[in-house]
C-alpha cells in the first residue's frame, strides 16, 4: 500500500504588505474618472451625502467594483476591504483631485474606518434603503399587476447611467440604434417578493438593451407577478428619453410581449416627439384568425429560408392578414405579417393531441410544423427582416445571463423593493462600464468576451502596491502575459480624455 503524503509545498502568512489579487481592477476606477462618474452622481442624485459620511459616489463606485470583481452580495465587500494592495491604491485615489476641505473630510472618514477606503456592509444597506420610500410601500399585491413608482433617487441614478451612454455615443457615434426589449425573471427567496408565472417568488425587470453598444439604456424593476407586456409603452418612453442627444433614429425589436396595438400604433404613427416614426419587428401572436389566413396560402407562397449548413430547414411566407377593427384605424399605417414554418422532426402519432410550448399547425404533404409570426412596418425583404429580428435572440438574452450569473443581479440583497431596484440598477451600470472599457480601450477582439475571460486575463492579476517617491506604484510581474496589456489599457483609457465633450 502506497504511503499517502502531501505535496512538497506549504502555505505561510507573511507580514509583507501591499499584495493584491486584483491588479486590473483599478482600470475601472480610471474609467469612472474619465467618464466623470463622481461629477454625474453629484449632479443628478438627490441627497448626495450618503450614510456615515460616505458620499453617494463612493458607495456607487465601490458597488460597481464589487460586481466587476465577481462579488454577488453586500458581504462580499469584505473581499475588497481585506485586499491590502487594492485598499492602499484606493485610499490614494479616494482623495485625488478633491478640494482641500473635502480632502480633509475624506481623510477623517478614512481614519474612522481604520484606513479602509470602502464602506462597510451596514453602510451599504443604509444606502440601499434610501431608495425605498413611501412610493414603494403598501402598493404591491399578489394577484394584481402594479408598477411601483420609481424613487426620486433611483431616477437620478438612471440619469447617471444616461451619462455613460452619452460617453459611448461621443466616442462611438451612432445616429441609429436598435432597442431590444425583453424581461427576465430573477428568482428570490425574500418573504416580501411576489410569485411569478413560473410559480416561484421572483422579480421581473423589463430591460431595454442598445444592440450597437451592448449597453442597457433602462430597466424598469418590477415584481414577478407583473406581466412583461403590462404598461410597457411607458417604460419604452422612459428608455427613449434616456438615449443620448446624438441618437436620431431608433428601431425596436421585441418578442410577443410587444404585440399590443396601442404600442404598435405609437411606433408606426410617429407619436414620439423626438424620434417620430420608429421601425419595428415584433413577434405576433399566432391567433386562430391568423392561422386561418396561413391555411389559405397556396403552396407556392412559401419560400425556403437560407440557413447555415447543419441547421434545420425553414420556410417563410407573407400573410395578407388584417386584424379586426379594434386593432386597425381607417387610413392608419399598414402592417406586414411574415410567418415562418419548420417541420417537426418527430411527427405526432395519429389521434394524439400535441401539447407543446410553441404554436404548431398541420400542412398537407409535410405534416405538423412549428409556426412563428412577425409583425413589422419595415419594407425589408422577408429573409433580411427575419435575420434582423432574430438578432435580438442572441446578445440581449445573453446579457440576461451576464446580469444574473457574471454579475450580482441574480442575488438581490433586501426585502425592500426600492433597495433591490437600486442594487439591480447599479449592477447594470457595472455591465455598461465594462462595455465602455471593452469597446473603447480593449479592442474589438474583446467585445464578445464575458467576465470569466476578462477576470482571468485582466482583473484577477497578482501584483504588489508600494509607495515610491511620493507615488503609488502597482508592480506587476514582468513575465506575466497580462502585464504589458494592463499597462497598455491604462494608456488607452487616459487617451479617451481627449474625446470631445459636447
Amino acid at each position: 500500500m502506497l504511503q499517502q503524503s502531501g505535496l512538497p509545498f506549504k502555505y505561510q502568512a507573511t507580514t509583507t504588505s501591499g499584495a493584491t489579487a486584483l491588479a486590473g481592477l483599478p482600470l475601472y476606477l480610471e474609467m469612472m474618472r474619465v467618464i466623470g462618474l463622481r461629477e454625474s452622481v453629484a449632479q443628478h442624485m438627490t441627497g448626495g451625502s450618503g450614510p456615515d459620511g460616505w458620499q453617494d459616489a463612493d458607495i456607487i463606485s465601490n458597488l460597481m467594483l464589487l460586481n466587476i470583481a465577481g462579488g454577488e452580495s453586500v458581504s462580499d465587500l469584505e473581499l475588497l476591504r481585506r485586499d491590502e494592495g487594492f485598499c492602499k491604491l484606493a485610499r490614494t485615489v479616494a482623495c485625488h483631485g478633491l478640494p482641500r476641505r473635502q480632502r480633509r473630510e475624506k481623510e477623517r472618514l478614512l481614519a474612522r474606518s481604520g484606513e479602509v477606503p470602502l464602506p462597510s456592509a451596514s453602510t451599504v444597506f443604509r444606502f440601499l434603503n434610501s431608495f425605498h420610500g413611501v412610493e414603494q410601500r403598501g402598493v404591491r399585491k399578489q394577484g394584481e399587476a402594479v408598477i411601483v413608482a420609481e424613487h426620486a433617487r433611483l431616477r437620478g441614478l438612471w440619469q447617471v447611467n444616461a451619462c455613460m451612454l452619452a460617453f459611448m455615443e461621443r466616442n462611438r457615434p451612432c445616429e441609429s440604434v436598435t432597442l431590444d426589449c425583453d424581461a427576465t425573471l430573477v428568482p428570490t427567496h425574500k418573504a416580501q417578493a411576489l410569485y411569478g408565472y413560473k410559480g416561484e417568488k421572483a422579480y421581473q425587470p423589463l430591460n431595454f438593451y442598445v444592440a450597437e453598444w451592448g449597453m442597457v439604456a433602462y430597466s424598469e424593476f418590477r415584481d414577478g407577478n407583473v406581466n412583461c407586456g403590462y404598461e410597457q409603452l411607458a417604460a419604452l418612453q422612459r428608455a427613449l428619453d434616456l438615449l443620448p442627444a446624438g441618437v436620431k433614429k431608433v428601431q425596436i425589436r421585441m418578442d410577443t410581449q410587444g404585440y399590443e396595438w396601442k404600442l404598435l400604433r405609437y411606433l408606426a404613427e410617429g407619436k414620439h416627439e423626438r424620434f417620430g416614426k420608429m421601425a419595428f419587428a415584433i413577434g405576433a401572436d399566432m391567433s386562430q384568425e391568423l392561422k386561418k389566413e396561413v391555411a389559405k396560402l397556396p403552396k407556392n407562397a412559401w419560400r425556403d429560408l437560407e440557413r447555415k449548413p447543419g441547421q434545420v430547414a425553414q420556410q417563410w411566407a407573407e400573410v395578407p392578414f388584417v386584424p379586426d377593427a379594434s386593432a386597425m384605424r381607417r387610413n392608419g399605417p399598414l402592417y406586414r405579417f411574415v410567418v415562418t414554418r419548420e417541420v417537426l422532426v418527430q411527427q405526432p402519432l395519429p389521434g394524439i393531441q400535441l401539447q407543446l410550448p410553441f404554436q404548431t399547425m398541420e400542412f398537407g404533404g409535410i405534416g405538423h410544423c412549428i409556426l412563428h409570426a412577425i409583425v413589422t412596418n419595415r419594407t425589408l425583404a422577408a429573409p433580411e427582416l427575419i435575420a434582423w429580428y432574430r438578432g435580438r435572440c442572441g446578445k440581449s438574452e445573453e446579457a440576461h445571463s451576464v446580469m444574473k450569473s457574471d454579475l450580482a443581479g441574480g442575488r438581490l440583497p433586501s426585502g425592500a423593493f426600492g433597495a433591490n431596484a437600486a442594487w439591480w440598477t447599479i449592477m447594470l451600470m457595472s455591465l455598461n462600464l465594462n462595455e465602455l472599457l471593452k469597446r473603447l480601450a480593449m479592442g474589438d477582439a474583446w467585445i464578445t468576451k464575458r467576465f470569466k475571460a476578462i477576470r482571468a486575463h485582466v482583473i484577477c492579476v497578482a501584483a504588489r502596491v508600494v509607495e515610491h517617491a511620493r507615488q503609488v506604484v502597482v508592480r506587476l510581474s514582468e513575465g506575466h502575459r497580462s502585464s504589458a496589456f494592463i499597462e497598455e489599457l491604462r494608456q488607452r483609457i487616459l487617451a479617451l480624455e481627449a474625446a470631445p465633450t459636447g
